[in-house]
């Protein structure tokens, strides 16, 4: 088991730390968290050691949880790898794209494991499809939130947007060639709506909308390539598959058969796959947990979580 810390305990740290406490990856060492009275708060109620400095609970763990607020990810993780410890750190992974490309070559330096937590790559509707995903040409994402205080200390792109972004980038094995975005201030300092188009070298093109201060919760994205049309819903963890194949000659009484112009028939179906329910957060944790143990590459690599915050960054820079 590897003994892990983790760095805030805010309402996201609460929860790894709960996950933490009960996966057999990890023997929980114990947190730290900047406000002592919080922290004395968390550690009477659940009975998790708290310690009293960074440095003290880095010493103490192989590996470190970083979940505090995203300014001070970088100065975390330097600590961190400093020390020789393996981080997870949560999304977006640092404040800039420059902090993040230090931090990748200090673990590489350093033979370190990282990863960031993006977790809707371990979102069991995403997971049911992914492997059905080839080559897309056009993707529609919708990540609306009804309003909630915590979190408006950031633009709704880093807040929201960035879970959408992620999976784009870990579906389309292409580069970014341009970026076009909007943004609306609504009841913050930074936007609370925005949309942003993504265009790739390989033609595929990406439209994004994300908002915090919907009347619903909404998390659909939808894929459209050659063979068929994706559709998934990460806040229902449900996915719908449709495809299309050539009509058979003598088709059912149920049967939806489509004729173009030119005569030829193909049959629509639906190939909907099998989802397993999970907990996405305790997977990220413990899949990360196996990639030390065997030395592998982890799921969301730290190459990942940079990239996602430089298209993130480059659609913010778009509202200036």
């Amino acid at each position: 088991m590897l003994k892990a810390g983790v760095l805030g305990a805010g309402h996201l740290g609460k929860i790894h730390l709960r996950l933490l406490n009960q996966s057999d990856k990890y023997e929980l060492v114990g947190f730290y968290d900047a406000d002592e009275n919080n922290a004395k708060r968390v550690a009477e109620e659940f009975g998790y050691t708290y310690f009293n400095t960074i440095e003290s609970l880095i010493e103490a763990v192989d590996v470190v949880d970083i979940v505090t607020p995203t300014l001070s990810h970088y100065d975390c993780a330097k600590q961190a790898i400093a020390k020789g410890k393996h981080i997870f750190i949560e999304k977006p992974i640092t404040n800039t794209v420059e902090e993040a490309e230090h931090i990748r070559e200090l673990l590489a330096e350093n033979n370190l494991r990282g990863q960031v937590g993006h977790v809707e790559r371990f979102n069991p509707a995403f997971i049911g499809i992914k492997d059905q995903l080839d080559k897309p040409m056009f993707i529609e994402t919708h990540r609306l939130a009804e309003f909630n205080p915590r979190g408006t200390d950031v633009p709704v792109v880093l807040d929201l947007m960035i879970h959408d972004i992620d999976i784009i980038l870990s579906v389309v094995k292409s580069k970014v060639i341009n970026v076009q975005a909007s943004g609306v201030s609504v009841i913050s300092e930074t936007p609370d709506i925005a949309n942003a188009r993504l265009e790739f070298e390989n033609g595929c093109v990406a439209n994004l909308t994300a908002s915090r201060i919907s009347l619903k919760n909404m998390r659909k994205t939808r894929f459209f390539q050659r063979d068929a049309y994706i559709s998934v819903d990460f806040l229902e963890k449900k996915c719908e598959v449709v495809k299309m194949k050539d009509a058979p000659e003598q088709p059912g009484d149920f049967d939806m058969i489509l004729q173009n112009a030119e005569g030829v028939k193909k049959q629509i179906y639906f190939d909907n796959p099998e989802i397993s329910n999970n907990n996405a957060i305790l997977d990220e944790l413990e899949t990360f947990a196996n990639a030390i143990n065997t030395n592998t590459k982890p799921i969301v690599t730290l190459h990942d979580g940079t990239e996602a915050l430089r298209v993130a960054t480059q659609i913010i820079n778009c509202f200036k």
